[in-house]
């Protein structure tokens, strides 16, 4: 697909000003400032957030009838119980709470609705079968729940208080909880809309374990540390793709730290499950090889395996634990290769469903805990939305994926008359919808995405922050590209471009990545520079001369030692892509 590259021109006033008060390369000022970063104040924030920066939790709408309600459930020791989601963002929030409840010797229950049989979020059935049971005064929700009117208007007729913690988009009409903490809400001006579900239940704790130490609380238990939780915030708020900036940044940052200093059992036998080496994790590490393997626990089997991985003290079960869930991911890829397979087919079989403003597929046998990522995959190759829909046993469950500046949740909503449930944001959604409503559907979704898109809105786009000669590189900025992470959404990778280059030599390692050795056509006899590009077509004709090349730039880390490495992003012959 014929891509546009764009190189960012940064206000170089501003650059000047950042060279100036970091005392940083023109090339680390020019990257902040193409991220809106435009002050020395903000920069040197950027640069140094810490968690004494977070902004006050109090701010965020009914979190003060949240904590006054919990408190009074702790000090009544009536039991609680935490309903979280099955994804990484769910399941590290519940960990997290569930944590701090057992450091304050509450009675604490947890429920992780299982993802096939029961779907997603708080339903009629778990007030009669799992709440009112078990006598349960007291539900608090995690990452869902903003959308579960039914099922909180019958625990409030059962006398059962809910509170809910989310950060799903919704509209004014609220369920009708105790507390709806959610800073999507409306009426919600306090500015942490780009929370994940653990970022909020993390702010949740923070509010509660200062009132808690108003009211003198913890003189009689140790007060818990909340930094130490902050290794399961960066896990499920980088899982959950929110915008690595501000507060998520405070915590990711923060909680890689702890990631890579610290040894939570569950965390470290998941490291080592995914052999990720001597590097320190990084927020890649958690997107593509930690997180996955979380989730494989609700795709594949339960989320409450994942659940007990991270909040268990023994090594030993930690281990196996982590083991299994490996096994679960590699189950997950097999299963996710044959329905990308099978959408391929549809494809290839009315190849009219590429002249489409969107693509809509249903399968009777796909399995609906991996509709997401094969979703995403579709999206990512073809560029526009995406909805696969499952119809296994007669029930239509779907996940849709969406392409920048294309919101899914506006467009999902103008046709909710289709649709049994919907919910999710303007990049990521799931949807429930009857089979027989599914061509009607279709036929409805293309037409809303036809009049919301326009057709530069099909074209990849590729930003470029500089245009860097090799021979500019040095350790030194690599180190300064490096205090820039934790990179994720809102805050990408930096990308480079240069050209002419030569290869000076490629083998293919694996069997889908070539690493290579790199130098300018101008260079002369100049050093050549490590490069690897991952996810290659070994047969695909390689050229020993580029005329630009698009990189990123980090340390490789092999046996204790590091070096400087260029990742290939795409090389390009004359007319392969170009500037917009």
């Amino acid at each position: 697909m014929k891509k546009q590259w764009h190189l960012l021109k940064p206000d170089a006033p501003s650059v000047e000003s950042l060279c100036a008060a970091l005392k940083c390369h023109p090339v680390t000022a020019s990257i902040l400032v193409n991220r809106n970063i435009c002050t020395p104040e903000e920069a040197i924030g950027f640069r140094d957030a810490s968690l004494a920066h977070l902004r006050p939790p109090f701010d965020i709408k009914d979190m003060d009838v949240a904590v006054d309600r919990i408190v009074r459930a702790i000090t009544d020791q009536e039991e609680i119980l935490i309903f979280g989601d099955y994804d990484a963002d769910g399941i590290t929030g519940t960990a997290i709470l569930l944590d701090f409840f057992n450091a304050a010797d509450t009675e604490v229950t947890t429920y992780i609705p299982h993802r096939t049989k029961e779907g997603y979020s708080l339903q009629t059935h778990h007030i009669g079968e799992v709440a009112s049971p078990n006598n349960i005064k007291l539900i608090i929700t995690v990452d869902c729940g903003s959308a579960s009117h039914d099922a909180i208007g019958l625990a409030q007729q059962e006398g059962i208080d809910v509170i809910v913690t989310d950060h799903h988009t919704v509209d004014q009409n609220l369920p009708p909880a105790l507390a709806v903490v959610n800073p999507k809400r409306l009426d919600c001006a306090a500015g942490f809309e780009t929370l994940s579900g653990v970022g909020v239940a993390f702010f949740l704790i923070i509010a509660l374990r200062k009132q808690l130490r108003d009211g003198g609380f913890w003189k009689l238990r140790s007060e818990p540390n909340l930094a130490r939780f902050c290794d399961l915030v960066a896990l499920g708020t980088v899982a959950d793709r929110v915008p690595l900036l501000g507060d998520n940044r405070i915590l990711s940052k923060a909680g890689l730290d702890k990631i890579n200093t610290t040894h939570r059992p569950g965390i470290r036998a998941l490291v080592d499950a995914c052999r990720i080496g001597d590097h320190p994790v990084n927020a890649e590490d958690i997107a593509f090889r930690l997180a996955p393997r979380i989730n494989a626990a609700g795709r594949m089997a339960h989320a409450g395996m994942a659940v007990t991985l991270l909040t268990t003290k023994n090594p030993s079960e930690a281990t196996e634990t982590a083991r299994e869930l490996n096994r679960l991911n590699t189950q997950r890829k097999e299963i996710e290769s044959g329905m990308l397979a099978d959408a391929l087919a549809d494809i290839e079989t009315d190849p009219g469903l590429l002249r489409k403003h969107s693509l809509v597929l249903h399968h009777d046998h796909w399995h609906g805990g991996v509709l997401g990522i094969v979703a995403a995959r579709l999206c990512r190759r073809f560029h526009r939305p995406v909805i696969l829909i499952s119809t296994k046993d007669g029930r239509g469950r779907g996940s849709a994926r969406s392409i920048p500046g294309v919101d899914l949740y506006e467009g999902l909503s103008a046709c909710k008359e289709q649709l049994e449930q919907f919910g999710g944001h303007s990049m990521a959604a799931g949807l429930s919808i009857q089979p027989a409503q599914i061509d009607g559907f279709k036929e409805r979704f293309e037409h809303v995405m036809e009049t919301m898109t326009v057709p530069d809105d099909f074209l990849p786009k590729i930003s470029i922050d500089y245009h860097l000669a090799l021979e500019d590189i040095t350790d030194e900025l690599i180190d300064e590209l490096e205090s820039l992470n934790p990179f994720g959404e809102g805050n990408p990778e930096p990308v480079f471009i240069t050209g002419p280059v030569d290869m000076v030599s490629a083998k293919i390692v694996g069997k889908h990545h070539r690493r290579m050795s790199v130098k300018a056509t101008s260079a002369g006899e100049s050093k050549p520079f490590n490069a690897i590009q991952f996810n290659i077509d070994p047969a695909e004709t390689f050229k020993t001369h580029y005329d630009h090349v698009l990189f990123r730039l980090n340390w490789n880390y092999w046996k204790g030692k590091k070096t400087a490495q260029m990742i290939i992003e795409a090389l390009s012959l004359p007319g392969d892509w170009g500037p917009n």
